[in-house]
């Protein structure tokens, strides 16, 4: 009988961005004090699970919260992977703070036509497709029963969440069940997803404003609320 792989996706820690910029794919945002420890959590998180790889988005902020863990696994190399990056946006560099100043900005209408696709950056579909390659591609790196790491975004985790799960694509981003520093694992059997889990080894370090209260914080298995609102970085131009 085969063996479940599985595939943990870390989103990165927070940011240092206090001005609510929308940052995206935009170099120099690093993770705050606070994602520092984030990232430390997820370190001592995955502390004793045998990982075969290690895998970041190129991003710093995803570089930055992998690196605690990789110290852990002297062994491994990270392997900086682009189809796990944050997903593009027309929004980039624009300020999502309190207000939403770019919301206001009559310009910027045209590109909220569509919710479904969504019209204000990359599709869903393509999120979706990127995200499964990079899932299936580092279960057959470590191989059977084998368990891999990769940082990645809000966006592109809960994308892959949902595809996994055959929910729609289309989604309010309030509702994205993937905060700072969350931990999402896909097994993988006969290259298939079989399965999704969740756990939030961060919660405690997440402003409780930004919780989901239904969720609480898991850790790793050797053997197999709203997304937080200080991190503006990742996703459409709502519910941040």
């Amino acid at each position: 009988m085969s063996r479940t792989t599985t595939v943990h996706l870390l989103r990165h820690g927070e940011v240092d961005n206090p001005t609510g910029v929308l940052y995206g794919q935009l170099p120099g945002f690093h993770l705050s004090p606070n994602g520092r420890r984030m990232a430390a959590r997820a370190a001592e998180f995955f502390a004793g699970v045998p990982l075969a790889a290690l895998i970041s988005s190129p991003l710093e902020r995803a570089q930055e919260t992998i690196a605690p863990v990789a110290a852990l696994n002297p062994g491994l190399e990270v392997q900086l992977e682009p189809d796990v990056i944050e997903a593009t946006s027309v929004f980039e560099g624009q300020v999502f703070g309190p207000g939403h100043h770019a919301l206001r900005d009559p310009h910027n209408w045209k590109y909220l036509r569509d919710p479904l696709r969504p019209s204000w950056g990359e599709p869903y579909t393509h999120i979706a497709a990127r995200m499964q390659r990079a899932i299936l591609a580092a279960a057959r790196q470590v191989g059977e029963g084998g368990q891999a790491l990769i940082v990645s975004h809000q966006l592109p985790i809960w994308i892959a969440h949902l595809s996994a799960e055959g929910r729609r694509l289309a989604h309010d981003p309030r509702n994205r069940v993937c905060t700072l520093g969350s931990v999402t694992s896909f097994g993988v059997l006969d290259g298939r997803i079989v399965r999704v889990d969740y756990a939030e080894p961060s919660l405690d370090l997440i402003p409780k404003g930004a919780r989901r209260a239904n969720i609480s914080a898991g850790s790793a298995n050797p053997a197999g609320s709203d997304p937080a609102a200080s991190d503006p970085g990742s996703g459409g131009p709502a519910g941040r």
